[in-house]
């Protein structure tokens, strides 16, 4: 198998409650099966609820808090959603910096599901075309995004790349992507 992430750090940012738990752990496995190394970054330490939906799921532990690690220990950027976890995210003022911090320094981005109201808040939608949860649209559009409706979208407008997709049903493509695209920036 092809390790093509090899080296790359990799963070997930989530809040302590409410990150749908599919949208974290097969981002997290396909980066691990790529080779890189992903870290779980929050806004506390300990541990973060997931959720499968509106049920809580499994707990996992808190690699870096976002207020004590600099993005520039990291060489990518993953956002899952789940409803409560970006809406939580971008009530806090160190992780909208932590978030802006990879798109100053060029850093590929992904997100999925409901996580771009994150990107809403961190002010880097303009001129982009990107996808999301439908409910998330009017935001998109509002911050100067373009929203479609597909499976997945890589954007490379911008000073970065930024990969999303809609929901749990696009983890293939997401997945693949976030993998094609991490290891593509890294050379």
């Amino acid at each position: 198998m092809a390790h093509e992430l090899d080296g790359l750090r990799i963070a997930f940012l989530v809040a302590p409650e409410g990150a749908e738990q599919v949208e974290l752990t097969e981002p997290w496995q396909a980066v691990h099966n790529a080779g890189g190394t992903p870290r779980l970054v929050s806004t506390d330490a300990g541990e973060i609820q997931a959720y499968n939906h509106l049920d809580k799921g499994d707990t996992f532990p808190v690699d870096a808090v976002v207020s004590e690690v600099p993005s520039a220990e990291f060489d990518a950027l993953v956002l899952p959603g789940g409803v409560a976890n970006p809406d939580n995210l971008r009530t806090d003022g160190d992780a909208v910096k932590f978030i802006a911090s990879f798109f100053t320094e060029g850093k590929p981005v992904a997100a999925i599901c409901h996580a771009p109201w994150t990107l809403v808040e961190a002010g880097v939608l303009k001129g982009r075309t990107l996808t999301s949860y439908p409910s998330v649209r009017t935001d998109v559009s509002n911050a100067g995004g373009q929203w479609v409706d597909r499976e997945v979208v890589v954007c490379t407008s911008g000073t970065n790349v930024l990969i999303t997709s809609r929901n749990p049903h696009d983890l293939p493509a997401f997945n693949e992507a976030i993998v094609r695209e991490f290891a593509a920036d890294k050379s």
